[in-house]
C-alpha cells in the first residue's frame, strides 16, 4: 500500500525568494497583515499570523533584483492563505483594495470562497475561506465536486453580513 499522509499534515509556511525584501515584508505585513517575526540580516525575514513562529519566508539570497519567471515556466501557481470565515475575509480584501492592488479574479467553489491576486514579485497569492464541511457539494458517489462560479468583489465586500 502507498504512504498517506496523515490527516492533520498541513502546509507550515511558504518561502518565496523575492527581487526586493523591503517591499515584499511591505506587502506580507502592511497589506495583508501578517506579522514581522525576524529579519535575517539584509537578506531574509520570516511573517506569520498570531503567535506562530512563521508562515512565510522571504529572501533575497539567489534573487535580489530578479524578475519573475515569464509566462509558460514551471514555479509557483499561487501560494493560499485560509482565513477564518468571511469576515475575515471581507477585511483583508479591503485592506488590499486600499492598497490599489487589482484582484486577478474571485470564484466560490462549492468548498471555499477565494480571490487571487499578485505579490509585488508577481506570485500568485489566494486569499480564501471555506465553507462548512456539511455544505460541500458531493455527486451521486459520494466525491467532491467543485465549481469556479465567479463573482464582483464590490459586491461581495458591500454585503458584508450575508
Amino acid at each position: 500500500m502507498a504512504y498517506t499522509a496523515p490527516k492533520t499534515t498541513c502546509v507550515g509556511h511558504i518561502h518565496l525568494k523575492v527581487s526586493d525584501l523591503d517591499r515584499a515584508i511591505a506587502f506580507y505585513r502592511d497589506v495583508l497583515g501578517f506579522t514581522l517575526k525576524l529579519r535575517y540580516g539584509d537578506g531574509a525575514a520570516f511573517l506569520a499570523a498570531g503567535e506562530y513562529h512563521h508562515h512565510i519566508g522571504l529572501n533575497t539570497w539567489e534573487s535580489e533584483g530578479g524578475l519573475p519567471p515569464p509566462p509558460g515556466h514551471s514555479g509557483l501557481y499561487h501560494v493560499a492563505f485560509l482565513y477564518p470565515d468571511r469576515a475575515a475575509l471581507v477585511a483583508v480584501m479591503q485592506q488590499v483594495r486600499n492598497a490599489g492592488i487589482p484582484f486577478d479574479g474571485a470564484a466560490h467553489h462549492g468548498v471555499s470562497t477565494a480571490v487571487y491576486l499578485r505579490d509585488p514579485d508577481g506570485n500568485g497569492v489566494e486569499l480564501y475561506y471555506d465553507l462548512p464541511q456539511d455544505v460541500w457539494p458531493t455527486d451521486e458517489n459520494g466525491d467532491l465536486v467543485f465549481v469556479n462560479d465567479r463573482f464582483d468583489t464590490d459586491a461581495f465586500i458591500a454585503a458584508k453580513g450575508q
